[in-house]
């Protein structure tokens, strides 16, 4: 099995390259002429962008061909005070030219949308925003020329005090999207309502894939179901959606600490990844793996050392590029 890693949207390693610039509502308000505000937003923007496409060489370069977009490319992009602005046609140059890169060197992208996009809420004005959020992060694949592989990922969200009422509701806003939103959407278990098994009985209902976090399975995991366990069913959520195309994805992080076990510490802990992997490997082709660390590509990096110390001691994995390896079910 293949397993590529991939990190956030961040690096701790090249310098003055934020792709998160931004400026608040209150700096914008502030400034006297409307046209000249927006001008310095576009600005702003164009600096993120232009130091994506410098974190996408950067990757190049450590052999990662899995990242993450940070979803603040365009500052205040939905703010409701600003729907008169079209921030995409200034920015089409840059857009094209990230997206270009990302095909030529085979660089999987997604977006992960705040916590505050969430479909299953009974408010009908925080349903609106959330697929007006959707929609930005969609165009903006669409704008870098992006095929329905790049994705974005999202929680079910919140439960409201009946979690089998929020689970239907969810269902019934899904349906409702627009297909070129639905189709890049994929659904992810959470650390403190919805379970993996309760996610993914949604990802079937929907027709979505699933993104499995390990973590939040490991801090959440009321039915005691094993993660490999429900893994046939999560393959086939993405078998059904992209044919074999498109490996699975999932995210693997550490607990902070004993204290905050819902946290993500600075690295990864192999060991239970590693055991994971392991036992999916016989029937799984191949799967990315999106690290959620503090440390960044730094982790990354960390951790790709500790697979090549693995390897050595005799663990069933080949480390075969600077950000991937091979894992058997066995040593073969």
């Amino acid at each position: 099995m293949i397993v590529r890693f991939g990190y956030v949207a961040m690096s701790v390693q090249l310098e003055n390259a934020s792709p998160s610039k931004t400026m608040t509502m209150r700096t914008f308000s502030r400034l006297a002429n409307r046209e000249a505000a927006l001008r310095k937003l576009e600005s702003i923007a164009r600096e993120n962008l232009r130091n994506t496409l410098r974190l996408l060489k950067h990757n190049r370069y450590m052999d990662v061909h899995v990242y993450r977009l940070t979803s603040k490319l365009i500052p205040l992009a939905t703010h409701g005070d600003l729907a008169d602005w079209d921030p995409y046609a200034p920015l089409a140059d840059e857009f094209a030219e990230v997206g270009a890169f990302a095909k030529e060197h085979g660089i999987r992208l997604s977006f992960h949308p705040d916590h505050y996009t969430v479909l299953s809420t009974p408010r009908p004005e925080v349903y609106a925003a959330s697929v007006k959020d959707l929609a930005h992060h969609v165009q903006m694949l669409e704008m870098m020329g992006l095929d329905e592989r790049a994705t974005c990922n999202i929680h079910v969200g919140g439960t409201y005090g009946d979690k089998k009422a929020a689970g239907r509701r969810f269902a019934e806003h899904f349906r409702r999207l627009e297909p070129r939103i639905a189709r890049r959407i994929t659904l992810e278990n959470d650390d403190k309502t919805f379970s993996a098994s309760e996610t993914l009985d949604l990802c079937e209902q929907v027709g979505a894939p699933m993104v499995l976090d390990l973590h939040h399975h490991a801090v959440n995991n009321p039915d005691g179901v094993a993660p490999e366990a429900i893994w046939p069913r999560i393959r086939r959520t993405w078998d059904l959606r992209y044919g074999g195309a498109l490996p699975p994805k999932i995210h693997a992080s550490s607990p902070k600490s004993p204290s905050d076990p819902r946290g993500h510490a600075d690295y990864v802990d192999p060991a239970p990844l590693v055991a994971f992997l392991i036992r999916i490997a016989e029937d799984t082709p191949a799967v990315d793996v999106m690290i959620e660390a503090k440390r960044k590509d730094e982790s990354l990096l960390r951790l790709m050392d500790e697979m090549k110390r693995l390897e050595a001691a005799g663990a069933p994995l080949t480390v075969t590029g600077g950000a991937s390896v091979e894992v058997y079910c066995k040593r073969s």
